[in-house]
């Protein structure tokens, strides 16, 4: 009976609980299932704890999303190095293929990358984590880029990104809505997911940018697309 109360306590044989282990098991139960079916229950009963016990190393079920979502770009950040490349259309293409690795990985789970709201409002999904940012930005402006264009290539290229990995990820079976925001069990408190945050000094360049990150061209980027779009069309059509 102690050897069982032990095992609610700490968690499964040789497993000690800690966030990155709920986080990491979070992400596996999404793998299978899809998000929409996450509770803190299900996991705690997988973990082979009490669900409360959850409630020391994570907030609740949003605070636990937002932990999936930091360790997939965790993943992406690890795998960034600006010196892969001489070149600017390396790099882009070493990022592109970066993010659909994990939208491939993860499809059930790559649709919290791209439709939660992100830190704060001038992050765009999936280039959402504010190292990868400034990965991307300062890179492109090492290789020549003006302030403006990196942040305009930095907004086509997560458009670009977005729509087609979300799309890859529903062919590839997963739920691409906003997954639903049930109650917590515990009551834990929600946190603020928008706008007020600190840059550190290991993002130099998003918080020198961050004037022109907030601008809103929306109707600008769209319709510079649609161009692109139908000019490729046409040359398809002229050969």
């Amino acid at each position: 009976m102690a050897e069982t109360v032990k095992r609610k306590q700490t968690g499964a044989p040789g497993r000690r609980l800690s966030r990155d282990l709920i986080v990491q098991t979070a992400l596996a139960q999404i793998d299978r299932a899809g998000a929409q079916g996450l509770s803190m229950r299900s996991l705690a009963q997988e973990l082979g704890v009490e669900a409360m016990s959850l409630y020391r190393y994570v907030h609740g079920r949003e605070d636990l999303l937002e932990g999936v979502v930091a360790l997939l770009m965790g993943d992406l950040t690890a795998n960034l190095d600006e010196q892969l490349s001489e070149h600017w259309q390396g790099f882009l293409q070493t990022v592109a293929h970066e993010v659909r690795r994990i939208a491939i990985e993860h499809p059930k789970a790559f649709p919290l990358v791209a439709t939660r709201h992100p830190a704060a409002p001038w992050l765009r999904p999936p280039l959402r984590s504010i190292e990868v940012v400034d990965t991307f930005l300062s890179t492109l402006i090492a290789h020549g880029f003006n302030d403006a264009q990196a942040v305009d290539a930095y907004r086509s290229f997560s458009s670009f990104l977005l729509g087609q990995l979300l799309l890859e990820s529903a062919v590839r079976g997963a739920e691409t809505g906003p997954v639903e925001e049930p109650l917590d069990e515990g009551n834990a408190d929600i946190p603020e997911g928008d706008g007020q945050i600190t840059l550190a000094d290991t993002a130099p360049e998003v918080r020198r940018l961050r004037p022109l990150l907030s601008e809103d061209r929306s109707d600008e980027e769209f319709e510079v697309t649609l161009e692109v779009l139908l000019d490729r069309l046409n040359r398809d059509l002229s050969q």
